[in-house]
């Protein structure tokens, strides 16, 4: 019994000292010791290469969306295929997904100043943070300590990330397997005030709704016709041709809450953007955004932090990847 009893705290006192290091909480200022300019050289790097690209801050935002909602916030999104798997990247719910380049150049920055030490994880999210900041002023503070999966698979993208033809009840559904709430949705999706779509993705509306609507009727006819001349009608052909236009015509490259406005007026470009104003689950949600541009700025810094923290690894879990595009040997 005295033998047991000793095997009993030995184990459990083993669980506490083990236990810390293989999750641990996310941090303010994770790498203030150990890489302190690593928050700086993201935010450079990106300023750098927005003067090329005005682009480049919606495809970051994009990026830590499409990342976080795959296998969490683990920079899964980044690894590339390998022979005997196709990665999440290619899926065709990631069409138009960029960024990498950036990513890529910010991470081999950091690994010559700090060099295993920064995740790909939290470069991504440090990367979303300051797009956001560059493009709606709006600053939220990034809590570090996530850690690299090595795990990325087409099929889990599909699985996970929402369709643009989802209606508010499906799209309530993806979001809350995140835990993320339906505001937390309706917020979220005014990161469609800035970036670009391929037509690909919402053509059916302007050309082949449905069986009674060739165009969908909750487009409004002067925006239809805008689009049907970036976007002609599709040809199933192997061009590869496939027109972008901008989620919002006026302002492209600001984030704001435009992106609402463009809701109420029936110029949401997805279907998954416009029934946020056609049911009554969101529409009064749409509608205090944009009453109140400073408060929807608020709740979406809220909610992007929020968002940062699914399923992340931390600790021991996962891995610091020296080339985030592979997973280490």
């Amino acid at each position: 019994m005295a033998r047991f009893f000793t095997f009993l705290v030995g184990f459990f006192l083993l669980i506490f000292f083990i236990s810390p290091a293989l999750s641990a909480p996310l941090k303010k200022k994770f790498y203030k010791k150990t890489c302190p300019l690593a928050e700086t050289i993201v935010r450079s790097t990106i300023t750098n290469a927005m003067a090329n690209d005005t682009g480049i801050p919606a495809a970051l935002t994009r990026l830590h969306f499409h990342d976080c909602f795959v296998r969490g916030c683990d920079a899964s999104i980044l690894l590339d295929s390998t022979p005997k798997h196709k990665a999440e990247k290619e899926s065709m719910r990631n069409k138009g997904i960029g960024g990498f380049e950036v990513i890529d150049a910010a991470k081999a920055k950091i690994e010559a100043y700090c060099p295993n030490t920064v995740s790909c994880a939290d470069i991504i999210a440090f990367a979303a943070r300051d797009s956001v900041h560059l493009t709606g002023g709006i600053y939220y503070d990034v809590l570090g300590g996530r850690r690299d999966g090595t795990i990325s698979l087409i099929g889990d993208a599909t699985k996970n990330l929402p369709d643009a033809f989802f209606n508010v009840t499906q799209l309530k559904e993806n979001f809350a397997k995140k835990g993320l709430s339906l505001e937390e949705l309706v917020t979220l999706s005014g990161v469609h005030s800035i970036g670009d779509c391929h037509c690909s993705s919402f053509s059916k509306r302007l050309y082949s709704f449905n069986a009674t609507y060739p165009q969908d009727p909750s487009m409004v006819s002067t925006y239809a016709s805008y689009l049907r001349a970036k976007c002609p009608r599709p040809v199933k052909t192997n061009s590869g041709v496939d027109p972008i236009v901008p989620f919002d015509p006026l302002t492209p490259t600001r984030l704001d809450n435009n992106y609402y406005k463009n809701l109420k007026s029936k110029k949401g470009l997805l279907f998954s953007d416009q029934v946020l104003w056609e049911s009554s689950l969101t529409k009064k949600m749409v509608g205090s955004n944009i009453k109140h541009p400073s408060a929807w700025a608020s709740k979406f810094a809220s909610a992007m932090v929020h968002m940062g923290s699914i399923k992340v690894l931390t600790g021991s879990q996962g891995e610091i990847r020296k080339n985030c595009r592979v997973v280490n040997y």
